[in-house]
């Protein structure tokens, strides 16, 4: 190698040992200014949809007919709460909201516990039959029952037209057990051995070490069992055969699809009622509203557990 080269050589070392990383250089404004609208964008397409719902469930029957029957962005001069005041005083939305509530609570707490006590036995080397019951979890997760089998084994177990039947089918989540088992693992293995020394029980050790420690995962997992609830109506379209038992999304799904009340007559823009499309819309704000009442609450440990198990070391 000549001089020249040496000589380049150190000057272009010498340059790349000076450079700081690509993540400590000062920022480009033209590309903070590319990613402040990309990410406006992104929001407007998330917001106004969310916007225009709310805005036509709140506007009249004279800014609806102006707008063509369609939906509208501004709900008018004047706030109207019929569709409402209509849904609400007919006790069919008022009653599936207070059932879509007492499932969602009720099932993800059995959820939940179910969940945390399968996982930690799983993650414990010294469980009994962990591996083979690992195996069959990990099964779960390729493979769904379908949908006739499970039809007939709840239709054995006498849980048809029962609300049991939207809560033990999917009591456990295969996925969620394996993402809590991981998370269960990465706990020091020094929590466990010290308070086996002092006498702690199996159970001790869960609910008063484990759990505490775990508030992120169970939040996100939470999260997870909650919306699943709350949003299912396929489970009780097909168990649940009494109108009087249909949680939120299913009555949901009657007024929007089928565009029918409970009884069956037609909903519409008859003398009396507000327009179909504002009770429509109504009924929609009110099924999404407790999921964006209780996301604010979790959501500070949702990064956190998102992120279980991606890292470690």
């Amino acid at each position: 190698m000549t001089t020249l080269d040496q000589a380049t050589a150190k000057t272009g070392a010498g340059s790349r040992a000076g450079k700081r990383p690509v993540w400590m250089e000062r920022p480009n404004p033209l590309v903070q200014f590319l990613k402040f609208i990309a990410l406006l964008v992104s929001a407007a397409l998330v917001i106004l949809p969310f916007w225009s719902v709310l805005a036509t469930s709140l506007a009249d029957k004279q800014t609806l007919d102006a707008a063509a029957g369609g939906m509208v962005m501004w709900p008018g001069r004047g706030l109207s709460l019929s569709a409402y005041q209509a849904i609400l005083s007919g006790g069919v939305v008022t009653r599936a909201l207070v059932i879509s509530i007492g499932i969602t609570v009720i099932g993800t707490l059995l959820s939940l516990a179910a969940t945390a006590g399968l996982a930690y036995w799983l993650s414990r080397s010294r469980s009994f039959a962990a591996r083979p019951v690992l195996m069959l979890v990990l099964g779960a997760v390729l493979f769904s029952p379908g949908l006739i089998p499970s039809y007939l084994l709840v239709k054995q177990l006498n849980l048809l037209d029962n609300w049991w039947s939207l809560i033990l089918p999917v009591l456990v989540n295969a996925f969620n057990v394996i993402v809590m088992r991981a998370f269960f693992q990465e706990l020091p293995a020094e929590l466990f051995e010290s308070a086996a020394i002092d006498g702690a029980s199996s159970l001790t050790i869960l609910t008063r070490i484990v759990l505490p420690l775990s508030k992120a995962v169970l939040a996100v997992i939470g999260l997870f069992y909650a919306v699943g609830y709350w949003n299912a109506f396929f489970n009780a379209l097909i168990y649940i055969q009494t109108a009087d038992k249909w949680p939120m999304a299913l009555v949901l799904r009657t007024y929007v699809v089928n565009q029918t009340t409970i009884g069956g007559e037609q909903i519409g823009s008859t003398e009396g009622l507000p327009p179909q499309l504002s009770m429509e819309m109504a009924i929609l704000v009110i099924a999404i509203l407790p999921i964006l009442i209780v996301y604010p609450f979790i959501q500070k440990h949702f990064a956190k557990g998102v992120m279980i198990g991606a890292v470690k070391g």
